[in-house]
């Protein structure tokens, strides 16, 4: 199934409590996930129904930040707030926030999905909100059976766009080799400056990553850091709590027609709970170690 082209209004993008910018995998997961909880009670046909796997794509966003002339780094855009009964702005929360259009891919299974994408397109619509933003509007919602040919049909719908797709295997690559996560994660960000004189005493000023593409930090899941218990005033009281931290591993953003392999772009939920890890994770990467 295709939902082309969602206009999504102040969206989440502190993906993690370290990046800023794309709404982490566990967000658009987590909508999919809702969508499937919300259209199976509405009909007995949609009873079997299950949303497999999600992919991701980036048609344009707008990141809520400034910077000045003078300034060094950028600042969050706030919201502006009503008066209190002082006349005075009330105290609040920085958020960072994005206005961003996507399409998003699922793969999904029912044995009767007639009508399946019109109510969809009525939960999308209405009261569906996607990594916390509310959606302006959004194409009519399309099914295909995926084989060869189809499958460049569907990829020609999600241009021009950039699929989000995960690079662990930098990570993993740098960490062999002995550096720790953090200056794994940073090398591959950081953007190096060189500069050349020529006979003519002529400078030539080069800029260039560690590897190339659209890397970019992405938040894919999180790491369990306490037991399962009870926590006072828990949202759920019928569902164990534990805390947890985010995990932070490395990314790209790619053009949906270098894309070969559907399933290099889709992401489905993975439970290790032997490790704790309870992550967003490709069905094929494109890289495998």
């Amino acid at each position: 199934m295709l939902i082309p082209y969602i206009q999504i209004h102040n969206a989440n993008a502190l993906s993690s409590p370290y990046t800023i910018g794309f709404p982490a995998m566990t967000a658009w997961l987590g909508a999919v996930h809702n969508l499937q909880r919300l259209l199976k009670p509405r009909d007995d046909d949609f009873e079997d129904l299950a949303f497999k796997s999600v992919g991701v794509v980036c048609h344009d966003i707008k990141l809520q930040t400034y910077k000045g002339n003078s300034d060094f780094v950028y600042s969050i855009i706030g919201t502006g707030n009503p008066l209190d009964k002082s006349g005075n702005r009330p105290s609040f929360i920085e958020e960072a926030r994005c206005h961003l259009t996507v399409s998003i891919v699922i793969e999904y299974s029912c044995d009767f999905d007639q009508d399946l994408a019109e109510h969809v397109d009525h939960l999308v619509k209405g009261k569906l909100k996607f990594a916390g933003g509310d959606v302006i509007t959004a194409k009519p919602s399309e099914t295909f059976e995926i084989d060869s040919e189809n499958q460049k049909q569907l990829m020609t719908k999600l241009m021009p766009g950039f699929c989000l797709i995960e690079r662990r295997d930098l990570m993993q690559l740098a960490m062999a080799n002995g550096q720790d996560a953090i200056d794994a994660l940073l090398d591959y960000l950081t953007i190096k400056h060189t500069s050349q004189i020529d006979d003519k005493d002529k400078v030539t000023w080069t800029s260039s990553r560690k590897n190339k593409g659209w890397i970019v930090p992405i938040a894919t899941g999180f790491h369990g850091i306490s037991d399962l218990g009870k926590a006072e005033n828990q949202r759920d009281p019928d569902t164990p709590h534990r805390f947890a931290e985010s995990i932070i591993t490395l990314g790209e953003f790619k053009m949906p027609y270098r894309i070969d392999n559907l399933d290099n772009m889709l992401w489905h939920t993975h439970a290790d709970l032997d490790n704790n890890l309870y992550l967003c994770q490709q069905n094929q990467p494109i890289n495998q170690q």
